[in-house]
């Protein structure tokens, strides 16, 4: 399947009807956050969980982040991949139901109507990334060169489908009885495996396979980057076992520790990089 015009390699490049959407979204989605911020911010001196603060986490997060990550990803899949993109039509479907679900989001959030109108939200937000996942995973299937900054990414998006799954599930916590315990106790499971599972993991594969081509290293280790990679994702499957699991509470020290020798390991790895560039004078 060809989806646009092929580059130096061979590649076949995403055409910009197709990115361009997700980068003006979320600079709208960007201005319309810090318009609700500044209205809400005297709300940000009480408790976290109010309708304004929820509508601002998740226009920030969904309508800003993952919408500018949604179009930038599609742009550097196939360069990581070394191979194109295998549906066109995922991708545009993927914007339509993320475009359509985040604004009922956070409307339902904003009036703190948990019902209908946040469901529909949540349900489209959900369908967007299944597509997204499926669409990345069906690239990286296809390609003759898997490798492990292709895996992180793969492996963050499958992250951002258990959070906004987890998120849809404590959202009809709300008005039915789904879980034993009520939706704010299980919160923090669901801003960590987004915060850490999609955007952290997120960056780390995209930062392990740039930041050797930006500095001509010749610095290639990617055992390394296999033991960040299982450092990370291990920490945070224990913190959300220890957060469901009362009598399990020190799995949460555990977890922070291997985070943290994970950083110090992409650090490393940076380092190594960096130490490694083959032009000494840097632009």
């Amino acid at each position: 399947m060809t989806i646009g015009r092929a580059n130096a390699k061979g590649i076949q490049e995403v055409p910009t009807n197709i990115v361009v959407p997700f980068y003006l979204y979320a600079s709208v989605s960007y201005l319309i956050s810090c318009i609700l911020l500044f209205f809400s911010a005297g709300t940000l001196w009480g408790h976290h969980f109010q309708p304004s603060i929820l509508a601002v986490t998740h226009s920030m997060a969904l309508g800003w982040g993952t919408m500018m990550i949604l179009g930038a990803s599609y742009q550097l899949i196939p360069v990581l991949i070394e191979s194109q993109l295998k549906s066109s039509v995922l991708a545009r479907l993927s914007f339509i139901f993320a475009g359509i679900g985040t604004p009922f989001l956070v409307y339902g959030f904003y009036t703190f109507q948990l019902g209908w109108v946040s469901q529909v939200g949540g349900i489209a937000i959900n369908l967007a990334v299944i597509l997204y996942v499926v669409n990345l995973a069906w690239s990286v299937s296809g390609s003759k060169t898997e490798n492990v900054h292709a895996v992180y990414v793969l492996t963050a998006a499958c992250w951002l489908l258990v959070t906004t799954l987890w998120g849809l599930l404590l959202l009809f916590n709300f008005t039915m009885e789904i879980f034993r315990e009520d939706s704010l106790y299980y919160l923090s499971s669901h801003a960590h495996a987004g915060i850490i599972g999609w955007f952290l993991l997120l960056i780390l594969g995209v930062g392990s396979r740039l930041i050797p081509m930006f500095l001509m290293s010749k610095y290639r280790h990617e055992r390394l980057l296999w033991w960040v990679y299982g450092l990370i994702n291990i920490a945070l499957v224990l913190f959300i076992v220890s957060k469901a699991q009362v009598t399990m509470g020190w799995l949460s020290s555990v977890s922070v520790g291997m985070i943290g020798g994970g950083l110090c390991l992409f650090i490393f790895y940076c380092w190594k990089c960096y130490r490694q560039r083959i032009r000494k004078r840097l632009d």
